[in-house]
């Protein structure tokens, strides 16, 4: 057993913090080195961000109001994607919002993504689900978003704002074709009333 020694100054104390130091710092250095092989080497020029689907369709709606607001859209060929049917062969229904109901977000909104653009004509609807809050009416604002084509640049087909005035109403908000390039084929815009979900009063 060691004594204590008054000519003792804590010099080993020292000398064992530093090679602690100095061993840990060199295993974060080791750890380094041994992962830079597994990072992806950096890309050549601008870094452009793709869009996650070649159509991106969203609908919000006021947060403060518990409402239930259905986003409806169908692709050329397949059924109509919605709450009940949230996934088809073009499009999938990623969000589907019920209000305040089972929402930790605070947020009212829904959108869906396509994956290809199949030639032919798609549809866009909205549906007023439910109306727990009694909202005489509520605003709903729909973007329909295009990245497709060779050189994927981005077309906003609409950017609007509908007025929903009672549960069970379904509007159409726009109907469009794409060709076989997956562009937008022009004068094709349009909104034709076209059902997409039966009516049903919440």
């Amino acid at each position: 057993m060691r004594g204590l020694d008054p000519n003792d100054d804590g010099e080993d104390d020292g000398t064992v913090f530093r090679d602690l130091v100095m061993l840990t710092l060199l295993g974060f250095v080791t750890m380094v080195v041994l992962m830079l092989p597994h990072l992806a080497p950096p890309t050549q020029g601008e870094e452009t961000i793709e869009a996650p689907g070649n159509l991106i369709v969203e609908a919000r709606w006021p947060d403060d109001v518990d409402v239930d607001v259905d986003l409806w859209v169908k692709a050329p060929n397949d059924r109509p994607v919605g709450y009940s049917h949230n996934n088809g062969l073009v499009f999938d229904l990623l969000r589907d919002d019920l209000g305040f109901e089972r929402d930790g977000t605070g947020l009212n909104y829904e959108f869906a993504f396509s994956r290809g653009t199949p030639v032919g004509e798609y549809a866009v609807n909205i549906h007023f689900y439910s109306n727990r809050a009694l909202a005489p009416s509520v605003p709903v604002n729909v973007r329909v978003l295009l990245s497709a084509g060779p050189d994927k640049t981005t077309v906003t087909i609409i950017d609007t704002r509908l007025i929903l005035n009672h549960a069970g109403q379904e509007i159409t908000v726009v109907r469009f074709a794409l060709d076989e390039d997956g562009r937008l084929m022009l004068g094709s815009i349009n909104d034709f009333p076209i059902s997409l979900k039966s009516v049903r009063t919440g």
